[in-house]
């Protein structure tokens, strides 16, 4: 199996190296990662400049855009060859609920989603990457699982895994997307210049949180695995604009 992993934390990230630990062995693996941190990037492509793609001390391929830059170029015209899958992770932070529309880790494996080979991010659901080896062990039993028995339809799946000893997590549960309350102000300060600059909030504490979410999931001490799709189109909305527009 060939895999191409990336991340948003960039090629040196602690979370990187321990998801290509985690999965030697399993395959043929190729690392193609942002050369520098691209959290809440997104699906975003670089359409302005030309992107480079070089080779680090550690082996990883970086390039000088964003995660989806990355599978895109990889998939596209760098690699010589077609991944069978695509990781990315693991990621210093959760990606739960509205996480995953902004998350960079996220974005990398709905990349290869779209160019229909089957994908998964995993994030690690506390910053700081304690028990990250619990995390990487995990990740690769997902992986392993998704090579032994694949999905089919080439999935795209969010995995996030509680920050606990390897001990203490009850196991793996599949779940759907929990919601958040609305994110925190935003953080107004000055600059030396004396202009009003301002940080983008926190996000918002969990609403929608309980059994079945993934907020949930972790909460209670599981590896939450989350299938996703990207049609957007709100169905039931469908006639109603119809009839709106006919109006």
């Amino acid at each position: 199996m060939k895999i191409l992993v990336s991340n948003d934390d960039g090629y040196l990230a602690p979370g990187l190296a321990a998801l290509v630990d985690a999965l030697k062995g399993m395959g043929e693996l190729t690392v193609v990662a942002p050369e520098q941190n691209h959290s809440g990037a997104s699906n975003s492509l670089t359409l302005s400049r030309p992107l480079t793609i070089r080779k680090g001390y550690n082996g990883f391929w970086f390039v000088n855009g964003t995660p989806t830059d990355c599978v895109h170029l990889a998939v596209t015209g760098f690699l010589d060859f077609r991944p069978d899958l695509v990781v990315s992770g693991i990621n210093d932070g959760a990606n739960m609920g509205e996480d995953t529309i902004y998350s960079g880790t996220v974005a990398a494996a709905m990349e290869g989603f779209l160019l229909g080979i089957p994908a998964i991010a995993f994030s690690l659901a506390q910053k700081g990457y304690a028990h990250l080896d619990a995390a990487a062990h995990f990740a690769g039993e997902v992986v392993a699982r998704a090579a032994r028995q694949p999905l089919g339809g080439a999935p795209l799946l969010n995995v996030n895994f509680p920050a606990l000893p390897l001990s203490e997590v009850k196991g793996i549960l599949a779940t759907r997307l929990g919601r958040r309350h609305e994110a925190e102000p935003a953080i107004k300060a000055t600059n030396p210049h004396g202009e009003a600059v301002y940080w983008v909030g926190p996000a918002g504490a969990a609403a929608d949180d309980g059994p079945g979410t993934d907020f949930h999931a972790v909460a209670g001490g599981h590896v939450s695995v989350t299938p996703l799709k990207v049609d957007l189109t709100h169905y039931e909305q469908v006639e109603h604009v119809r009839t709106w527009l006919g109006a």
